[in-house]
């Protein structure tokens, strides 16, 4: 009879510590939950005004409907559109893409607050105060509610001029979309021992998500299809903002959050901390991992492959869509314009296919800084303290994971030229030059990480910022004809504009350098500075 009036007690100690922990949370991602935000927003409250340039009378964007009408493949790669506002059309151009970009936030913040700091042993340490069972769970979700909170917050106000309802609309399925993978992360979290595991199981599901989107979309041009409404990123789309919203599609959101939730805290309360349901499995110590360097691919083969699938099939989709794209912009001067800026000033199809390769060289960057941050990752775990005891130097060590970040970048980008020259099925050499001359511009990304990480490891990862700003430079900037003194702070502005313009080598060999002389500033000064202890 005593018990139950103590449940309401013990419910609450197992929440301990939340308010702590959460302005914890958000004090570390100070920098990488504004500038994802801020990425964010600006893409979609540019489209706007870039979109109302293109296509600046109705005539215009009813002739954009009957076109997407016919074409599968823009469908599949951005999705329908139901309707001609602006609004409607905004929400169609950068639906897909922004909510993408909120799930990976709220997966990065998720995994950070609970598999990181388990893995790092910062957890246990909390654990020993006075902090419940669930308040570190609690508060990683609350740091991703609070991104996802501002981001749907500054699109329904940035938009309300469009449609408040249908700008709200559009936030909240923004915000829904972000929750809903911060949810499944916080779920992966517990299945898995390793942080980098669980990272790349959400983006894979991720992954899965537009896959089935793209072929839904591709069968049906209304948003239709069963394996649209299999995919949270079809709900977005069938949310219709700004076209007659369907706000029934708002509790699918709410009940997928809630349900992932529930398991997420279910399963937190079954297991000690640092394990998981799926415990890593012990491996061999000598042979194939009796090197640093083979260690280090051990670690990152999984990213590597990831990643060089993802850039395969994508450089086969966008090679696929390079005439018709082309078609559909062939008659509108501005949007010529944009591809213009974007691709160079050659053939239409020169200038799209330079754009959407410099759009993927931008992508990888994130790819490079990833990589290079596992040393970081690597160092405050502790698991690079039993390497380094043994007669492995700190440079052999670091050159391990840097060659595959270095290395790895140039394998992905070759795989993106041969699915290029795939889908678009000619000018195999011209395409390959152009995705292999994106890599001095990700090479000084890269090496801006490395100096970094081995100058001040606090401030690592700060390089995410770095990656983000100049995704948003090479993204909007075109669209919004941005000051070439603007654009000139990308290092991806100075690389020459190919297939179709002429290669300058000068440029290239800059950044190569520069690149090359951040490695070596930050290795040295990993080899002076104490370790992470």
């Amino acid at each position: 009879m005593t018990a139950l009036p103590a449940l309401p007690a013990l419910a609450g100690r197992q929440f301990a510590g939340t308010g702590v922990l959460l302005r914890f949370a958000l004090r570390r991602d100070r920098v990488l939950i504004p500038v994802w935000v801020a990425v964010n927003t600006l893409m979609v409250l540019s489209m706007p005004n870039t979109l109302k340039g293109l296509y600046g009378t109705p005539a215009d964007r009813a002739d954009l409907l009957r076109q997407l009408e016919t074409n599968a493949s823009l469908r599949a790669l951005i999705g329908p559109v139901f309707d001609d506002s602006l609004g409607a059309l905004t929400a169609w151009r950068v639906g897909v893409y922004a909510a993408a970009l909120a799930a990976v936030t709220s997966l990065l913040v998720v995994v950070r607050h609970t598999r990181d700091e388990e893995e790092s042993g910062r957890q246990e340490l909390v654990a020993s105060g006075m902090v419940g069972r669930r308040a570190s769970l609690t508060a990683a979700l609350l740091a991703a509610g609070v991104a996802n909170a501002v981001l749907a917050l500054l699109v329904t106000a940035g938009l309300a001029g469009q449609g408040a309802a249908g700008a709200l609309a559009f936030g909240l399925g923004l915000a829904g979309v972000g929750m809903l993978f911060a949810t499944m992360a916080a779920i992966v979290a517990q299945l898995t021992e390793s942080a980098r595991l669980a990272r790349g199981l959400t983006a894979a599901a991720l992954g899965a998500a537009f896959v089935l989107r793209a072929a839904g979309d591709s069968a049906t041009d209304g948003g239709t299809s069963v394996l649209t409404w299999l995919s949270p990123l079809g709900w977005l789309e069938n949310l219709r903002a700004f076209a007659d919203e369907r706000w029934w599609v708002l509790p699918l959101f709410a009940a997928a959050v809630v349900a992932q939730g529930a398991l997420a805290y279910g399963l937190a309360g079954r297991r000690d901390v640092g394990m998981s349901f799926l415990p890593t499995l012990p491996g061999p110590a000598t042979g194939r991992l009796g090197t640093a360097s083979a260690l280090a691919w051990r670690l990152q083969r999984g990213g590597v492959l990831g990643w060089s699938v993802g850039f395969l099939l994508a450089g086969v989709v966008y090679g696929g869509l390079t005439e018709g794209a082309a078609d559909l912009v062939a008659d509108n001067d501005k949007a010529r314009e944009v591809f213009e800026r974007m691709g160079g000033r050659s053939d239409l199809t020169d200038a799209f296919l330079a754009s959407m390769i410099g759009m993927l060289g931008l992508i990888a960057a994130l790819y490079v800084v990833s990589s290079v941050l596992r040393l970081h990752g690597e160092e405050t775990s502790g698991r690079a303290e039993p390497v380094l005891a043994n007669a492995v130097g700190r440079l052999r060590w670091a050159a391990g994971h840097l060659l595959i970040a270095f290395g790895g970048a140039t394998l992905i980008m070759l795989l993106a030229g041969l699915g290029f020259a795939a889908g678009y099925g000619k000018e195999v050499l011209p395409i390959l030059g152009a995705c292999l001359v994106q890599l001095p511009a990700i090479w000084l990304v890269g090496g801006l990480a490395v100096l970094l990480y081995g100058t001040a490891p606090r401030l690592a990862p700060a390089a995410w910022g770095v990656a983000g700003a100049i995704l948003l430079i090479g993204w909007i900037g075109p669209a919004l004809d941005a000051p070439q003194a603007v654009l000139d702070l990308s290092p991806f502005g100075h690389l020459p504009k190919l297939p179709g313009g002429g290669m300058e080598w000068g440029p290239a060999l800059v950044l190569s350098g520069a690149s090359a002389a951040l490695v070596t500033a930050g290795l040295a000064a990993l080899r002076r500075r104490d370790m992470t202890t």
